[in-house]
């Protein structure tokens, strides 16, 4: 077993003691990332020889005896919309496919206080706007697990290095389900933090109000070991909550009895795939014999397609239409060659810049923000969204945590949706909802189906009950079998 296959628990110790040293680790993980890249297209751009220069800083100071961080020397990935100081940044797109990035994010700055080896950027949906990581300006990226279906997406990148042992950690973005779904695609675990949990500084923005940071890893252990380095105020986010940071790791061996796990009726509804069903209902079953009560629960608003995909996007696309305003040719970013005049330039520069899914988005978002229809659109997704937010604290009042699947079906072939938008928004409809009311939640593998494709569950609790979600997430993973 190659040393990249293992999780970073699994190496950190072993790293501690100077049994493994952290140059040896990323050579491993480099040399594999190296070899598998043009199969799997997870990488944007490695940092090889800076990867390796902050591996040897961390053997050296580990020989005269420093202090050193929680993840001294485990190679991590990012995804390509998180800025690394004096590195490209390209959110996947044209537009930006040339900007260096003049500072770090603070998660970035985070991961170097903690001794991580940054490795390069991964690919994803062309400024996080997509489900299949097939919307990027540098190609699609594979499925390690089947190469002919997709990684899931925004963050298809990241669940694919993760998945193809090409890194040991990763960090994507979620928006409305793209840490959760790519690593139910990819049989790896995905946890979106509680939005404001971890800071958005220096993560290009999608939609401001539903971004959020969360990592994607190997294992629940791994995971716990990530958010617990990234989380905490930032007081350069004016949306990062001042909330203490539990300890994640230790509630992990604290099981699941007593904990009351919620069903909610519309997550199994028409549409979803019975193999899927069927892998959620034993997982149900497995958190049950394990000391969990069952309960059900209603989801009236939030687990209606309907609502909850219609309100999402809507307010995704609105925020996307102000955010992507700055990519206009004159400040930063690519600029059109032989304009004749500056609305010409504009004209130009985005329509070369942005692929087609991106502009889809802003036109609809502008459309939705704009006179006599404000009213009848976003405000009437804002006023749904509210209604999805109630939802769900009535039933987190019976329940500790929610069990769903994290989508309707396994992963899809290559190309087979691109052409039908309204089908690919679907993937979205178990985890949208969770953006909008701003609730952690997180993947886990739940086994695969009869073709070997895997099945990811779902589970979501309340706010800032990343802790919850952990202990049941650990349980579910110790008693999924393998195969």
């Amino acid at each position: 077993m190659g040393l990249n296959t293992l999780r970073a628990h699994e190496l950190r110790p072993r790293l501690q003691v100077g049994e493994l040293g952290a140059e040896e680790l990323t050579r491993a993980v480099l040399d594999h990332l190296s070899a598998t890249q043009p199969a799997i297209n997870a990488f944007i751009s490695v940092d090889q020889e800076g990867a390796l220069a902050q591996a040897r800083s961390v053997d050296q100071r580990r020989a005269q005896g420093q202090p050193l961080g929680p993840l001294a020397g485990i190679p991590v990935a990012l995804k390509d919309l998180i800025c690394v100081r004096g590195g490209r940044t390209t959110c996947g797109s044209r537009i930006l496919k040339d900007f260096v990035s003049p500072y770090d994010a603070t998660v970035v700055e985070h991961l170097r206080r903690a001794d991580a080896v940054l490795i390069g950027k991964t690919n994803m949906d062309e400024f996080a706007m997509g489900s299949s990581t097939e919307n990027s300006h540098f190609g699609p990226t594979r499925n390690p697990r089947a190469p002919d279906r997709v990684p899931g997406g925004s963050s298809g990148g990241s669940a694919a290095a993760v998945a193809a042992d090409q890194t040991i950690l990763a960090l994507g973005s979620d928006t409305g389900g793209s840490v959760r779904q790519p690593a139910g695609y990819c049989g790896v675990v995905g946890l979106k933090p509680t939005y404001g949990r971890v800071s958005r500084y220096g993560l290009v923005a999608y939609a401001s109000s539903l971004d959020q940071i969360g990592p994607l890893a190997k294992d629940v252990q791994d995971a716990a070991l990530m958010l617990q380095v990234i989380a905490g105020h930032d007081p350069r986010d004016a949306t990062s909550v001042d909330q203490p940071v539990p300890d994640y790791e230790a509630v992990l061996t604290q099981g699941v009895k007593g904990l009351r796990v919620g069903l909610a009726r519309e997550h199994f509804g028409p549409g979803l795939d019975s193999e899927i069903h069927q892998a959620v209902q034993r997982a149900a079953s497995r958190l049950e014999e394990e000391g969990a009560q069952l309960v059900e629960v209603s989801l009236p608003v939030a687990g209606h397609p309907d609502y909850c995909i219609g309100a999402y996007y809507l307010i995704a696309m609105a925020e996307a239409s102000a955010n992507l305003a700055r990519y206009d040719g004159v400040r930063y970013g690519y600029r059109a060659p032989g304009s004749r005049n500056l609305q010409d330039l504009y004209h130009q520069t985005r329509s070369q810049g942005f692929g087609a899914e991106v502009k889809r988005r802003i036109m609809l978002g502008t459309y939705a923000l704009s006179a006599g229809y404000y009213d009848a659109y976003y405000l009437k997704a804002q006023q749904v969204r509210t209604l999805i937010r109630r939802d769900f604290d009535q039933a987190f009042a019976a329940c500790d945590v929610l069990l769903s699947p994290v989508a309707p079906t396994t992963a899809f072939r290559l190309g087979e949706q691109l052409e039908d938008p309204l089908q690919m928004y679907l993937n979205d409809i178990y985890t949208v909802s969770v953006n909008l009311a701003g609730l952690p939640g997180i993947s886990v593998p739940a086994g695969r189906s009869t073709t070997g494709l895997p099945i990811g569950a779902q589970l979501l609790a309340a706010p800032f009950r990343e802790e919850t979600l952990l202990r049941a997430a650990q349980v579910l993973e110790q008693t999924t079998p393998l195969n």
